[in-house]
């Protein structure tokens, strides 16, 4: 009893100490799930190059139609047609992977190909609080949320719009988000979009902690770009691809699919229209800068057709990642897609198996940009602290998964087994004295005790024991170091920026 107290005071001690722990990119070591054979994949291919040449897709955008033009492309108003060989000849100007720099050089990260990223919820107006109350977003959340990203081991970004902080105005508001992303935070982080002028003052910034030809030649952040599914790429997205290929900084094309809306309901539909929409993106970009990191991808849901609701964690989505992963590998393009997402409006049974479902498909398809893994409830519109930490945790299993067998260790464990008598237990050889806090995952924030020592311990349930784990975070923050000129460089450009935009929306 002794021991096993001790052991138990043990974990509990090292689990208060806040240490930092980083996990490095996944490094794939299972096979990928493909739905379709090369026959059949390449037929999905060919009716997207339908779509592109026969229909076309609109460029809201005078800039960027004078740039398809001038590439050859058969233009006519905002409607633009592409030939299959101009477009491909486009998308593989793209790169198969890229690193985005941190400006701690630990954080640094790279993907494409086999390595995958996780990265939080992206864009709620509303919180799940820490009292569990629902609320509108402040800049005060926001903070809190990328102090957790930063906390969090399988977290390789610290994110973007981790919430929408309504109590700044929308003119300031990126200004605001873009240094707490920084000065919270030493990992890599997301960009704003929604003007070009925003965009530019992000690069700005950027340049600020990194410095103008650094920026200039290298990543140091991903930022999203939303097709207006179906098939239009409007100018406010146009001028954000635009500032950011230029600088050779990354974009996630996006179609935002509701499957059944804004697409046919037809999963294998729905894919050969995505497919189109985010290829025609992939290709501009190269128009802008050729060679500039691009990410195909997609935001999925489904239509709920009894009520026009997005619905979260189908079947069919896990159907369609499966094959945008496919056609990814196809094209030599890394791609994203959105992780442990759920329509739930609480932390509860739907949360917990909508989001489960959504990430193992994700993590069988392949993505290498998984946004949306921590926090996500209510199809987008609320980012819960408990549902963070609960996340958090989870994505740490989900990367042990996706890294696979070790298989070096067989002949290791042989001769553990000869150690042991028939009838024996395996505690005590060496190989598990020496083996046993790495062998298999222990979760703190799932209860595995039994039913009395949970009720002795206060009945928590997940919910709780997520809101005690943020709030315990939160208390042992401490800032990852930034230089005090950098620190006072932006906040003199905010100052600038924020006298010169004013508060209204223009």
């Amino acid at each position: 009893m002794s021991r096993r107290a001790g052991g138990r005071d043990a974990r509990q001690k090292a689990r208060s100490e806040n240490t930092l722990r980083w996990l490095p990119p996944m490094e794939r070591g299972i096979p990928y799930l493909d739905l379709l054979d090369h026959d059949e994949l390449l037929r999905l291919h060919n009716y997207s190059m339908q779509i592109l040449e026969e229909i076309g897709i609109e460029f809201r955008d005078d800039e960027s139609i004078a740039l398809w033009t001038a590439s050859g492309a058969d233009v006519t108003g905002q409607r633009v047609r592409i030939d299959r060989n101009h477009l491909l000849e486009l998308v593989h100007k793209a790169p198969e992977s890229y690193t985005m720099h941190a400006r701690n050089p630990e954080r640094s990260v790279t993907l494409g190909g086999k390595k995958s990223i996780f990265i939080p919820a992206y864009g709620s107006p509303n919180v799940l609080d820490l009292e569990g109350k629902r609320r509108n977003s402040t800049i005060a959340d926001f903070v809190n949320f990328a102090k957790l990203a930063y906390q969090s081991p399988a977290m390789h970004m610290t994110g973007g719009v981790l919430c929408e902080p309504m109590d700044i105005a929308v003119p300031k508001r990126h200004l605001h988000m873009n240094y707490s992303l920084i000065r919270y935070s030493d990992k890599p982080f997301m960009g704003a979009v929604t003007s070009r002028e925003r965009a530019e003052d992000t690069v700005a910034m950027a340049k600020i902690v990194f410095g103008d030809e650094f920026v200039h030649n290298n990543t140091v952040m991903t930022s999203i770009a939303n097709c207006n599914s179906p098939l239009v790429w409007d100018a406010t997205m146009l001028d954000a691809v635009k500032v950011y290929a230029a600088s050779n900084q990354a974009i996630l094309f996006t179609p935002f699919v509701l499957g059944g809306a804004s697409t046919p309901a037809s999963t294998l539909a729905a894919v050969a229209q995505l497919n189109a929409e985010a290829l025609a993106g992939v290709a501009f970009s190269q128009l802008v800068r050729p060679g500039a990191p691009a990410v195909y991808g997609q935001w999925l849901a489904t239509v709920n057709m009894k009520s026009g609701a997005p619905m979260a964690g189908t079947p069919e989505i896990c159907h369609m990642n499966m094959l945008v992963g496919q056609l990814a590998r196809y094209y030599k393009l890394p791609w994203r897609c959105s992780g442990m997402n759920t329509s739930s409006k609480a932390v509860d049974a739907q949360a917990g198996y909508e989001a489960a479902r959504n990430m193992y498909g994700v993590l069988m398809a392949g993505a290498n940009f998984v946004l949306s893994t921590t926090g996500y409830l209510e199809g987008a519109l609320t980012q819960s602290y408990s549902k963070f930490m609960l996340d958090a945790e989870q994505m740490v299993m989900f990367h042990k998964l996706g890294q696979g067998l070790n298989k070096r260790e067989l002949d290791e464990v042989m001769e553990a087994i000869r150690q042991s008598e028939p009838g024996q237990h395996y505690l005590g050889t060496d190989y598990t004295l020496k083996n046993f806090e790495s062998a298999f995952i222990v979760p703190d924030l799932m209860n595995d005790d039994s039913y009395e020592q949970w009720m002795a311990a206060g009945a928590k349930d997940a919910n709780t024991r997520g809101l005690e784990a943020a709030q315990r975070a939160l208390r042992e923050y401490e800032h990852p170091k930034l230089d005090e000129a950098i620190d006072e460089a932006l906040l003199d450009f905010i100052s600038r920026r924020e006298l010169e935009v004013g508060d209204a929306v223009i």
